[in-house]
């Protein structure tokens, strides 16, 4: 295989493209991404690719070389700069063309990578479009004989920002002191143009300084030392909510006023019911990970719950083929209808806070509402071999599984409203475990167990995985 090959292999993901700067990732090779995503759809009668980039220090150039490779297939660039992912579908779908943005999302800053869509933000993964360009990479990609295409400079944000404000209600809400922790990502560059625009919300900002290579913390609010800063300056400044975004800002995670963070799945209840409210009988889609509490309640509001494998492309690719009206994921991502079916992050937070600011209590009663469920929240293993483990956890659990299915890893029933899922990553070396129960010490008990099947088989001397 030749190291072409091999770093299309490693880098060319399920639904995005991802790896080391410099080393896997450089500006030879997303060119050569460009001009293969360009003559995919090209083939499929677009015109036009719109870019964006955030803040890494390596994302301006090779957005470019990225732009090149469109251009020398024929395609124009629409270059719209600094951008949240969020912002650049939005984009995709103001301007009815092919997008693609450069970030690595919550990854350290020594990477980078490229997330792509069709025109409307429809999503492109492995199945919609990645291997055909995987399989052109590696082929070459073949020269185009026409006019190379031209590239201009639209800047967007204004328009995005009136856009996400135009799809929620917040005329007649209470004050609200929001605290916000950009983590030195593209929140800090889309924060103050959607809710810096909102009379009644007053900020307090938290990193929004741009710096790619993340002084403060690392832009993955899913590890909760990443929200420790967030939730002292809720209780500092007496915040009536704490909002953390990630890297690209596609994602948001929320603090409620203790300090205490507010589960993306309760994120997700919250939002479906609102969704239900506008619209009786719509569907609701969670991925396999989501709190059961979703589902449950969905059924409950007259809404009809649809279970999704984990990753962006499966789960836009469902909201397009049923019409749903929302969908919701463990890791935070929140995907809308009226949002081209994409996700983003500023909208759920635009949503949480119209929930708070039309009622007085506080959010930790009103989210409330919507728990019904302890969680593990995801943890994360090193192993070598997956399978293996995967195999010792099922043996250790003999009779007790009540059942099982493999939509995504494997997900094990236990029978007594305790259940777990044990997956691979699609973006990094690791088994990922998700575990639910009744009671907290239901979900510390299997966690515990997977944990030393994992352990003996990972590092039998003993040493952690």
């Amino acid at each position: 295989m030749s190291r072409l090959a091999e770093t299309v292999h490693r880098v060319i993901k399920a639904y995005d493209v991802r790896g080391l700067v410099g080393d896997e990732i450089d500006d030879s090779f997303v060119g050569g991404v460009g001009a293969a995503f360009a003559r995919l759809m090209r083939d499929e009668g677009a015109r036009r690719v719109v870019i964006g980039y955030d803040m890494r220090d390596s994302s301006p150039g090779l957005a470019e070389a990225f732009a090149a490779g469109v251009r020398s297939q024929g395609l124009d660039v629409v270059r719209i700069g600094l951008a949240s992912t969020d912002q650049l579908y939005f984009a995709s779908g103001l301007l009815d063309c092919p997008g693609a943005m450069f970030t690595a999302s919550h990854n350290p800053a020594a990477y980078n990578g490229i997330k792509l869509c069709r025109a409307g933000a429809k999503p492109v993964g492995a199945e919609t479009g990645l291997r055909v360009i995987s399989a052109d990479l590696i082929a070459g990609v073949a020269s185009y004989d026409g006019q190379p295409g031209s590239v201009s400079d639209q800047d967007v944000l204004g328009d995005y920002g009136a856009f996400l404000r135009s799809l929620v209600d917040t005329s007649k809400l209470r004050p609200l002191r929001v605290a916000v922790d950009a983590g030195n990502g593209m929140a800090g560059h889309t924060t103050p143009a959607v809710l810096g625009a909102i009379d009644w919300i007053t900020l307090v900002p938290l990193y929004f300084e741009l710096d790619g290579s993340f002084p403060n913390h690392e832009a993955n609010p899913l590890d909760a030392a990443n929200l420790v800063d967030l939730q002292a300056c809720v209780l500092d400044c007496g915040a009536d909510i704490g909002l953390a975004f990630d890297g690209d800002a596609d994602r948001c995670f929320v603090v409620d006023e203790r300090g205490q963070s507010v589960s993306p799945s309760t994120v997700t209840s919250l939002v479906a019911s609102r969704e239900l409210g506008r619209e009786i009988g719509a569907t609701i889609i969670h991925n396999l990970i989501t709190s059961r509490a979703v589902p449950e309640l969905v059924t409950e509001r007259g809404g009809t719950a649809l279970r999704s494998r984990v990753g962006h492309s499966y789960i836009k690719a469902m909201m397009a083929d049923t019409g749903a009206i929302f969908g919701g994921e463990h890791s935070a991502h929140y995907y809308f209808r009226d949002f081209w079916g994409a996700d983003s992050g500023m909208l759920a937070a635009l949503y949480v806070l119209a929930a708070l600011g039309e009622q007085d209590r506080p959010l930790s009663e009103l989210t409330a509402d919507y728990h019904r469920y302890e969680s593990s929240g995801e943890i994360n293993f090193t192993v070598g071999d997956a399978s293996q483990c995967t195999e010792a956890v099922l043996k250790s659990f003999g009779s007790r599984i009540h059942s099982i299915d493999h939509l995504d890893g494997v997900t094990v029933d236990l029978g007594d409203g305790s259940w777990f899922n044990l997956r691979s990553s699609n973006t990094e070396p690791l088994l990922r475990l998700n575990a639910e129960g009744r009671t907290t010490e239901d979900v510390e008990a299997v966690v515990a167990q997977i944990s030393a099947e994992i352990t003996a088989v990972a590092a039998p001397d003993g040493a952690a995985p």
